[in-house]
């Protein structure tokens, strides 16, 4: 285990029960997210090649907003 991992481990054993679970659940989603995120770039690529002309569609039909990042 990296050192930085170590020390995060460390201090949230000093953090309250349920805190320490919270906080686990939190790093096990995170974690299941990422598998999720790999598994999704190991399909085809034309799935994502479907998925960008969906995309575009939507965005030529007036389905799509811009991006104002002052309302994230």
């Amino acid at each position: 285990m990296i050192t930085l991992l170590q020390q995060a481990f460390f201090e949230a054993a000093k953090l309250p029960q349920a805190e320490q679970e919270l906080l686990a659940s939190r790093l096990l989603v995170e974690l299941a997210a990422e598998d999720d995120f790999d598994l999704a770039l190991n399909q085809p690529f034309s799935k994502f090649i479907g998925l960008a002309r969906e995309a575009l569609a939507e965005h030529h039909a007036g389905l799509t907003e811009e991006l104002d990042p002052e309302r994230l």
